[in-house]
């Protein structure tokens, strides 16, 4: 079945593109939320009570992974690309600028290439590095758009390179699991591990649910949108190309991520695009296709 799959990864290429295209527009639905009056973490927590009902009406009848080993590993992973990745994000949004945030969290890929040379001694291909560090260029200027400010925040920046390495990790873990369970199953268990660290934050943490917003088109639109195609579809399709195509070159995919923000921003947000952001977006192109090749 391997088989046959890698002989198709081109529609996997395809598919991350599009995870990640989806992924960008989210920042818009969250500030349109965050401005209806809600917080981040109740965003975070209707997105992901939304994408583990979902699964669990389509996916209920294997509750426990096969060996003690593989539920750790899913707990992880939960962990890891869940509630401790948005955490971390969220935080960091909280204390330093948003471009800064963009920009670090793009570091994701690199962290995932030296994380698989260290874990799987995965060799690390020049024209791998190569795409990526262009890539990352081409992300800064997209980020800072025309505009070279760039002001350091360290416990904010701190936080943000630690939820890319989250994001690096999940994919690693991903990776190990192998393809032994379904998509369906190992993303509605990175959901279940998510929801229950999350219900643990919140305890030491709490926050104010608004319900009320709830009632609002503006709210509940958005958040079946984070909540069923963000979090439920994206993480399937995303699991699934880390399968098919690996870590390291599914990871390069995010690059794109902050281009599609602009440009939904310049859309739905009247932000300006200027010609360093549009060099930005053929940096990114250019360096996602060498890193692919």
């Amino acid at each position: 079945m391997k088989t046959a799959l890698r002989s198709h990864t081109w529609f996997y290429h395809v598919l991350a593109i599009l995870t990640v295209m989806i992924w960008g527009t989210t920042f818009v639905s969250t500030k349109i939320l965050i401005n209806s009056g809600l917080s981040p973490v109740e965003i975070l927590f209707y997105r992901f009570a939304l994408a583990y009902i979902c699964l669990l009406l389509v996916s209920h009848k294997r509750f426990i992974a096969r060996s003690w080993k593989d539920e750790g590993l899913l707990m992880l992973s939960g962990l890891c690309g869940g509630s401790l990745y948005f955490i971390a994000e969220n935080t960091a949004l909280g204390i330093t600028l948003a471009s800064n945030v963009s920009l670090l969290i793009c570091t994701a890929p690199i962290f995932t290439l030296f994380l698989s040379r260290l874990f799987y001694k995965e060799r690390l291909r020049r024209k791998v590095l190569y795409g990526s560090l262009i890539a990352l260029i081409g992300v800064s200027m997209v980020v800072l758009n025309g505009s070279l400010v760039l002001k350091i925040n360290p416990l904010g920046d701190f936080l943000t390179l630690i939820a890319a390495i989250f994001w690096a990790l999940y994919c690693l873990i991903l990776k190990q699991l192998g393809g032994r369970y379904s998509t369906l199953f190992v993303t509605r268990k990175v959901f279940f591990y998510g929801l229950v660290s999350l219900l643990a934050y919140l305890c030491f943490f709490p926050t104010d649910f608004a319900l009320p917003l709830l009632h609002k088109p503006v709210v509940y639109l958005n958040l079946l949108f984070l909540g069923i195609v963000a979090s439920m579809l994206c993480y399937m399709v995303w699991n699934a190309a880390v399968q098919v195509l690996g870590a390291s070159r599914t990871a390069n995919y995010i690059y794109i991520n902050p281009l599609v923000t602009l440009l939904t921003s310049a859309l739905f947000l009247s932000e300006t695009l200027t010609p360093v952001s549009l060099l930005g977006t053929a940096c990114i192109i250019g360096g996602v296709y060498m890193a692919e090749r």
